[in-house]
Formats: C-alpha cells, structure tokens, sequence
C-alpha cells in the first residue's frame, strides 16, 4: 500500500496546488517522496521523529484541515495509529481521504470491524475513491471474507483499471491471502 498511498498523496498536493481542491491555499504545497507538510516548520523536521511530533501537537489547534490530514496519514503511516486518530478526527473536513485514514488507522489500532462502515462513508462522499476500496478490501481479508475483497478488486478495476496502484496493491493482498490459506 506504501506506493498507492504516496501516489494518493501526491496527487492531492497537486490538486491542492493548482487550486483545484476545495479549501486548498493559493501557495504551493511541497511534498517529496517521503514526507507530507505539518507547516512550513514542522516540514524540516523528520516525520515521526520525537522533534516533529512535538511540532506537531503544538500547531494543531490552529492547524488547517491539509495540516491535520497530514500529521494524521504520517503517524498512522508509522504505526501511531491512536495518535493519528486524534489528528484525523480533528479534521473539520470529512472528504472521502479523511474518512479513509481514519478508517485506516481504525483497522490497523486491530478494530476491523469499526473500520468497514468509515470505509463505506468514505465511500458514499466519493464512489471513485480506489484508495478506499483497497482498503475496504484488505479489511474484508482481515475477516477472512475473500470474495468480498474480490468485489472491491473489481470495482477498483472499473474506476481506475488494472495497471493503477490501487489494484496492484490489493490484488498482491489476495494473492497472499490465498497462498497462505493453502
């Protein structure tokens, strides 16, 4: 998932950019590879370091919904996962990537099943968001229910194909699922 989720990334910040996104600032977003911005000076520290979650905390009261998203997906990213809840949930906004995380990291604190109804409001707020789904479909192999996780992998197959990362990343989790089943 480590790929598709940069790609997420990457495709919001040039969105939020260019302006296209609703409530996006008129200066440029700056995101390498491997890093998200907090603000500008939470930007230079390490994500996830001590130094950066400490920066974090302190601009989150006044911090914009970007700026939330963004602490929130690095420390879930991390495996922070109750940390990041705080952040996401926080967010004013509740867009199909905030819900997403949140369901993410609902899942990955070991709450599956409080996960998959998040997963379907993200859902609901945007059909087309493959992230979503791949996620929805590694919960539903948490829950050993395959063929359901099969019916994401097609949806996401409709939405995007299967050359995107989305399906790339889930049918690998099937793949897996399988061999291990045995």
């Amino acid at each position: 998932m480590g790929r598709l989720l940069i790609a997420a990334g990457n495709v919001f910040v040039t969105l939020a950019a260019a302006g296209m996104i609703s409530g996006a600032t008129a200066e440029p977003v700056r995101v390498a590879k491997d890093t998200g911005p907090v603000n500008a000076a939470c930007d230079q520290l390490a994500k996830s370091t001590e130094s950066w979650r400490v920066c974090a905390a302190r601009i989150a009261s006044s911090a914009s919904d970007t700026e939330l998203f963004y602490a929130g997906y690095w420390l879930a990213k991390s495996g922070r996962y109750a940390e990041a809840l705080t952040y996401l949930k926080a967010s004013k906004a509740k867009d199909a990537r905030v819900l997403t995380y949140i369901g993410y990291a609902t899942r990955k604190s070991g709450d599956v099943e409080a996960a998959l109804p998040i997963y379907a409001q993200a859902l609901s707020v945007d059909p087309n968001f493959v992230v979503a789904r791949a996620y929805l479909g590694e919960a539903y192999l948490a829950k050993r229910l395959p063929a359901k996780a099969k019916a994401e992998l097609a949806e996401i197959a409709t939405r995007c194909g299967t050359a995107c990362p989305a399906y790339g990343e889930l049918a690998a989790e099937i793949t897996a699922f399988e061999a291990a089943k045995g």
